[in-house]
C-alpha cells in the first residue's frame, strides 16, 4: 500500500511541470492570435491624389463632337475626405492637352487643314465607395461624379468656293465651350505607408450628347492625412 502511494504521488509530481509547460504554450499561441492587424486605412481621412492620365474618345477624331482627337494625355487632382473609411465626399479636376485639326468638307472629300492645340478641363464632385481588405494593403474602390467641361467643342460654316464640286464648302473648327458630364468609375489603390499609396483606375465620362464620351485612365500618388 505505501508502495503503491510513493508511486501515485511521484507521478503526479511528474505531471505538473508538464501540465505547466502546457499552460504557458497556450497563454503564448492565444496572444499571437489575438495580435490586431495594422490599419492601412482610416476613418475621417483626407486624401490628396495627383494621377497623370490617358483619355480616348469613343468615336474616331473625325466624328466626335468635342475632344475632337482620337486620344490625350494630360493630369489629375483628386482631393476627397472619407468621413468612414468606406466613403467619401470629393471634388475633381483634370486637364488634357489636345492636338486637333480644323476641316473642310466639299461634299465628295473631306481635307484635314489647320492644326489646332488646346486645353480641354473638367470639374467634378464626386462620391467614392472604397471597400479596403481586411489585413491588406490593397482597396479596391468605385465612384460617380457630375459637373462641367470645358475648352472642347466644334462650329462649322459654309463658304463658296468656285473649285469646289457643288460650289461651297463646309468648315469645321475648334471652338471652345461649356457642357455638362457625368462620370463612373473604378480602381484600386496599395498603400506603401499609412499615408502614401499608389492608385490606378479607370472612369467613363458622358459629355452632353452620344458623340462626346470618352474613356479615361489615371495612375497616381495618393497622400493620406
Amino acid at each position: 500500500m505505501k508502495k503503491t502511494t510513493t508511486i501515485l504521488l511521484a507521478l503526479a509530481a511528474l505531471a505538473m511541470p508538464a501540465l505547466a509547460g502546457t499552460e504557458t504554450y497556450s497563454n503564448k499561441n492565444t496572444q499571437s492570435v489575438s495580435t490586431e492587424c495594422p490599419q492601412w486605412y482610416a476613418d475621417n481621412e483626407f486624401n490628396l491624389t495627383l494621377s497623370g492620365a490617358y483619355a480616348f474618345t469613343a468615336n474616331s477624331y473625325r466624328n466626335d463632337q468635342y475632344l475632337g482627337v482620337d486620344h490625350a494625355w494630360g493630369g489629375s487632382i483628386d482631393a476627397k475626405y472619407f468621413f468612414h473609411r468606406y466613403f467619401g465626399l470629393g471634388v475633381q479636376g483634370t486637364l488634357l492637352s489636345v492636338n486637333g485639326r480644323d476641316f473642310s468638307d466639299d461634299g465628295f472629300f473631306r481635307i484635314d487643314g489647320n492644326e489646332d492645340r488646346h486645353a480641354v478641363g473638367t470639374a467634378l464632385g464626386t462620391f467614392t465607395l472604397r471597400f479596403p481588405i481586411t489585413c491588406s494593403r490593397f482597396a479596391p474602390y468605385v465612384w460617380g461624379g457630375g459637373g462641367g467641361i470645358f475648352g472642347g467643342g466644334h462650329n462649322h460654316d459654309f463658304v463658296l468656293d468656285s473649285t469646289a464640286p457643288l460650289g461651297v464648302i463646309r468648315r469645321e473648327f475648334h471652338e471652345s465651350n461649356a457642357k455638362t458630364m457625368a462620370q463612373v468609375g473604378a480602381g484600386f489603390e496599395v498603400r506603401i505607408t499609412p499615408h502614401i499609396g499608389w492608385t490606378n483606375d479607370f472612369s467613363w465620362n458622358i459629355v452632353s450628347g452620344s458623340h462626346n464620351n470618352f474613356g479615361m485612365a489615371r495612375t497616381g500618388v495618393n497622400f493620406a492625412f
